[in-house]
């Protein structure tokens, strides 16, 4: 039980760890089309992200994939960017995302590469572990754990903007998108592979 609780921590600390903000990032782009009414679309793109966070760990741990650590390093913020320019996109069309089809394939796709971002440090710590299964599982727990609390954040602002501030939803959309934007070209400059 010490060990699951062990990985548990760490999966909080990955997600919450303010220096390494690209997990927020990507989630908040993630909520931003959405409103609480949407909670449970909200909270399915968190556990397929998750899971696909988690399955790309394992197969990692497991030594089935070695992924290029330059590529998935850049990849990740264009996942942010990908993200933050399809709800503009949206936003802009006045499409409605009722449809979460593509947000799960694209989330669990995203998911695939933020875990293998991650893949390189957890292999290290479970090189001692005979068991890899447990700290997977209390990982993945931990990592939904704090997921769940930051899209409740952001659905919170979301809800101050657009109720109280009497802000239009797709309008609300587009401003933060491109705030995610702005915050994420920088991390594109600075792991472009080549």
């Amino acid at each position: 039980m010490e060990q699951f609780l062990f990985y548990i921590g760490l999966g909080l600390e990955h997600v919450l760890d303010l220096s390494a903000y690209d997990h927020i990032l990507f989630l908040t782009a993630l909520a931003i089309p959405f409103s609480f009414k949407d909670w449970k679309n909200v909270l399915l793109l968190a556990t397929v992200f998750t899971v696909a966070h988690c399955f790309s760990l394992g197969l990692s741990s497991y030594g089935y994939v070695t992924p290029d650590v330059s590529l998935i390093e850049f990849l990740i913020p264009v996942t942010i960017f990908i993200t933050a320019l399809f709800n503009i996109y949206a936003a802009k069309n006045k499409q409605t995302l009722a449809s979460v089809k593509l947000h799960v394939i694209a989330t669990a796709f995203f998911g695939l590469v933020h875990g293998f971002g991650f893949s390189n440090y957890f292999k290290m710590l479970m090189a001692e572990e005979d068991n890899k299964f447990t700290p997977l599982l209390g990982f993945a727990t931990g990592i939904e754990m704090s997921q769940i609390l930051i899209l409740i954040l952001a659905l919170a602002l979301t809800f101050v903007v657009v109720n109280l501030c009497k802000v239009k939803q797709w309008l609300y959309a587009i401003i933060a998108s491109v705030i995610v934007l702005a915050i994420t070209i920088p991390m594109l400059l600075d792991t472009f592979p080549y």
